[in-house]
């Protein structure tokens, strides 16, 4: 795979308009835009649309994260306020699913907002009422430099995933430029979230209802679960202007051994519902170029491991029957990576040929992913978008896109 020797932070900007942007979500969730590029041409539609325009026998892919309300407010006895932004556990487990089932005292790496007042040793509390009863929660700066706090309450019963659901807030993307409300807690998720531990919605899942869900079943298109669980790092602009330069975030997950027989019985296209499921999918095929050398490889998967020399690649059904065979010799149910994929114009695709999406961020990792999908025919796929009065961002309208 050959990347392209120079890319320009500035070619992957477009003027959006503050007034484009969408705060609030529509009253109905298919009832939003959809707009499909498919061999070089645009099509308007609605998404309960959706089920008509994939071809019957393929697989589509989402994330079944959940977003935890992961903002959680102390006050100082002097009165400022310290917010902890939790981005992701240290103790007792750094695997996202074992630290929400903690029972007791967590250490997560967060940000932290007013980090200057707190001092060292200071220990801050505040009182929740959960489930009718009063539960005490504090929480001491354990590593100053690396940002990390320790976290306790005083009810064995509780999880530290109830804890969070209790007292924390819904962390919406930065560019909203407004508090949470009632709705967003129920808006800002899929309907089919399940695994807690996102700081931020998979948001192409959102469109979908039971009623589209169904009419793909109906259409003959099936449909499969994984797991990544986002980052706040999806929200980090690109700030140097040679893009291969961009310290990319890294994510955690999950696929079970399901997942892997899926996608071999798969005959059809294979569909990612969103840039997660897309990066996770593509970081799997190079979890299995791993195996192909080495018996016993780390899924972690670099930011620029895919465009390493590499000798002759086998197709996504090899290597995936590769990963099949290798986790039943292990009697292996589920497999945990971490990811930094770094997808950009000269990444060559080896699973995904459908990408449901958003219309994302100006000068965002999303759009390289979105103009290294559409061969750079971004451009003209947004101003489409733009010049139909298209929703953009988290809140906004969608998009189908075809190899």
């Amino acid at each position: 795979m050959t990347a392209y020797t120079l890319l320009r932070k500035s070619d992957f900007f477009y003027d959006l308009p503050e007034d484009r942007i969408a705060k609030y979500p529509l009253p109905m969730r298919d009832q939003s835009k959809l707009l499909q590029w498919k061999a070089g041409a645009v099509s308007h539609h609605h998404f309960h649309e959706l089920p008509d325009l994939i071809p019957p026998g393929s697989l589509m892919v989402f994330n079944n994260t959940q977003v935890i309300p992961a903002r959680m407010l102390f006050q100082r006895k002097s009165g400022a306020w310290i917010e902890i932004f939790l981005l992701k556990p240290i103790l007792p487990s750094d695997i996202i699913q074992l630290a929400m089932e903690s029972n007791g005292p967590v250490v997560w790496e967060a940000m932290i907002g007013n980090l200057k007042k707190w001092k060292d040793g200071e220990i801050l509390e505040n009182i929740w009422t959960i489930e009718n009863q009063e539960v005490f929660v504090s929480v001491e700066l354990t590593d100053r430099d690396k940002k990390q706090v320790r976290l306790s309450w005083n009810s064995k019963e509780l999880t530290f995933a109830e804890l969070v659901e209790a007292a924390g807030k819904i962390p919406l993307p930065p560019y909203l430029n407004r508090e949470p409300t009632h709705e967003d807690k129920n808006r800002y998720q899929t309907i089919y979230s399940q695994i807690k531990g996102a700081v931020a919605a998979p948001t192409a899942g959102l469109h979908f209802t039971p009623a589209v869900l169904e009419r793909l079943s109906q259409m003959r298109i099936e449909t499969d679960y994984l797991t990544l669980h986002v980052s706040a790092g999806t929200f980090q602009p690109i700030k140097e202007e040679a893009i291969q330069q961009h310290p990319m975030h890294g994510e955690q997950i999950v696929f079970t051994k399901a997942n892997i027989e899926n996608l071999l019985k798969a005959e059809g296209k294979i569909v990612a519902v969103g840039t997660t499921s897309m990066r996770s999918l593509e970081s799997l095929y190079w979890f299995g170029i791993k195996l192909i050398s080495d018996e016993n490889p780390e899924f972690t998967i670099s930011k620029d491991y895919a465009y390493q020399a590499h000798k002759e690649l086998p197709t996504a059904k090899g290597v995936f029957k590769r990963i099949y065979d290798w986790m039943t010799t292990r009697g292996l149910d589920s497999l945990i990576g971490h990811t930094e994929i770094y997808i950009y114009p000269g990444y060559t695709f080896r699973v995904v040929s459908g990408l449901v999406t958003n219309f994302h961020q100006p000068g965002s990792t999303l759009i390289l992913l979105v103009a290294a999908f559409t061969n750079n025919e971004w451009k003209r796929i947004y101003r489409e978008a733009l010049n139909n009065d298209y929703r953009f961002l988290s809140y906004g309208d969608s998009s189908i896109l075809w190899l």
